[in-house]
């Protein structure tokens, strides 16, 4: 299977959202965006208990999204979902539509390997392989997908990499030392570069700066901001103030009585976070909840 991105045009409707006028030229007309990802009605289950309902998003090129709520809202579901991470959870499966592009990425024919390359997830949790070098860790995905490649090429993608992730400088001398022996913050960047080593359009992140110490988390944040202009990031976290330092637009995701996850609101992220719609939305932001 083929993934591609599709290229869009000002003068198509599909597949672009409006970018809001320049404040300078408030009577110039919108500049589409093409969308990278989107979700149709996606719902989630373990077994038979619904854990995310019929969620309706778009995920812009270049982009970096943020989804917010409380524990138990099922973000990290939803985040499992666009790349078809969930339904490698025994019992757990997706109902509803992700559009990469123009593949529909629950489709029968669809590879979900394939997926999982072009759309790349960093979990919560550093964890590269712990058997595996540094450099074998950014070289594991080309390898598993059978990209034939000379070893200067291959030296020059995990170089590349590790650089796209701000870490070549730290472990150019370390390349073939175990990637657990590195710090948390590098471990977690060993992982960014590890998924970035496929080219995916979309990079997917649970929560990465969870487990780390204040700097490390900052040259995440950083590194976020940087990748943006590269490629599409969607970023789970329960970190109100790193969500509008890092992101364009928000989603808030919250659980209802019956404990199915929901999309409550969703737009850019200064309006979300100051002139909320939703009265939830608010609460949630001011701390009254979550």
């Amino acid at each position: 299977m083929s993934v591609t991105m599709r290229e869009t045009t000002s003068r198509e409707t599909p597949g672009t959202v409006e970018r809001p006028r320049s404040a300078a030229d408030p009577a110039a007309p919108a500049t589409p965006r093409a969308i990278a990802l989107q979700t149709q009605k996606l719902s989630a289950y373990y077994g038979a208990a619904q854990a995310v309902g019929e969620v309706d998003l778009t995920f812009e090129v270049g982009a970096v999204t943020a989804i917010i709520g409380p524990s138990g809202c099922g973000k990290s579901t939803l985040l499992r979902c666009l790349n078809r991470m969930h339904e490698t959870t025994p019992g757990a499966r997706a109902t509803g539509r992700v559009l990469l592009g123009d593949v529909e990425v629950y489709a029968a024919a669809t590879d979900p390997v394939e997926v999982r390359s072009m759309v790349g997830m960093v979990f919560q949790k550093p964890n590269p392989f712990p058997m595996m070098s540094v450099y074998d860790n950014v070289a594991a995905g080309p390898r598993l997908r059978g990209w034939k490649m000379t070893r200067r090429e291959m030296d020059d993608l995990v170089e590349r990499n590790l650089r796209r992730a701000a870490l070549w400088d730290e472990v150019k001398d370390k390349l073939h030392r175990s990637g657990a022996a590195l710090s948390g913050g590098q471990q977690q960047r060993l992982c960014i570069a590890r998924a970035l080593a496929t080219d995916p359009s979309v990079l997917l992140m649970d929560e990465p700066c969870s487990a780390l110490d204040p700097i490390a988390t900052y040259k995440i944040e950083e590194l976020v901001r940087e990748l943006s202009h590269e490629v599409t990031i969607v970023i789970v976290t329960h970190n109100m103030q790193q969500a509008s330092r890092v992101s364009e637009r928000t989603a808030f995701m919250l659980a209802a009585d019956d404990g199915i996850g929901r999309l409550v609101e969703y737009g850019k992220t200064d309006d979300l976070f100051t002139l909320p719609r939703d009265p939830r939305t608010e609460a949630y932001i001011t701390g009254r909840f979550g």
